[in-house]
């Protein structure tokens, strides 16, 4: 690396201030022409300087963990094993990732989950996701998502492939609801939903809990499992936000970097 003014022209810094010089030029003009002829199935993007130069970005932690789409085909990025002796809190890390290469190395494509998601619900459609989905549903997962000292929605996931999103603020800071009687009825729903279900499943759902009771006097006697503090008592040595638990256990792209007007609770990192 050197200075921008003799760097590989087009081409973003590898690390702050600090750019490829144009003498590796013919470097990746190599490895795109290697690629391009041999149509892999898989690449594997060891660290950040292979995710630089596949145009993925230059920091691995943030894309890590879920195969994405590149110019010379999939790509799955994850660790440079040099950094595991650097730091072997990351040895972990690797080998979770490296078990998701093994499957994803015997197809070419990138597989994403389907899933059936109702975002912007009326009330009627809130009583049919009910009787269709939640009533006989062994399990509920809930989840809030949060701006200053209001919720702004509410999600509910009876199962894996089908989830409701109730939607209570708008991006202008308007209601969703056009009426303040339909959101009072949404809140209604809410509240009876939550409050009755008897197996309700969250992610640090003590955080959920919490604002509900406080904010909208809403209960959750039905909570039982959080899949925070189980994932913590399994494998105490790793991150167990809500980010890293899904690159380790999911398909799903690294959603939580695609949003740039983000509602988060700070353990969803």
């Amino acid at each position: 690396c050197g200075p921008r003014d003799s760097a590989i022209p087009g081409l973003p810094a590898l690390a702050t201030g600090k750019y490829v010089q144009q003498e590796y030029g013919p470097e990746l003009s190599r490895l795109y022409d290697e690629l391009s002829r041999l149509k892999p199935t898989l690449i594997l993007a060891l660290g950040s300087t292979a995710c630089w130069a596949l145009r993925l970005g230059t920091s691995v932690n943030k894309i890590r963990g879920a195969a994405t789409p590149s110019l010379w085909g999939k790509v799955f990025p994850t660790i440079n094993p040099g950094a595991v002796f650097r730091d072997h809190s990351l040895r972990p890390v690797l080998f979770a990732d490296l078990q998701k290469v093994a499957a994803e190395a015997t197809f070419s494509e990138i597989r994403r989950p389907q899933r059936e998601i109702w975002v912007e619900p009326s009330l009627d459609d809130l009583t049919l996701f009910y009787d269709t989905y939640i009533r006989d549903s062994k399990e509920l997962s809930i989840d809030i998502e949060t701006a200053g000292n209001y919720i702004t929605c509410v999600g509910f996931a009876p199962t894996p492939k089908v989830a409701l999103v109730v939607p209570f603020s708008l991006s202008n800071g308007l209601s969703y609801w056009p009426t303040l009687r339909e959101e009072v009825a949404a809140w209604q729903w809410v509240k009876a939903v939550c409050q009755s279900h008897p197996h309700i499943v969250g992610q640090n759902f003590l955080y959920d809990a919490h604002r509900l009771w406080r904010s909208y006097g809403i209960t959750t006697p039905g909570l039982q499992d959080d899949t925070m503090l189980l994932h913590h008592s399994l494998y105490i040595e790793l991150q167990k936000g809500l980010g890293f638990m899904g690159s380790v256990y999911t398909n799903e792209a690294r959603w939580k970097y695609m949003n740039k007007n983000e509602t988060l609770k700070k353990e969803d990192e």
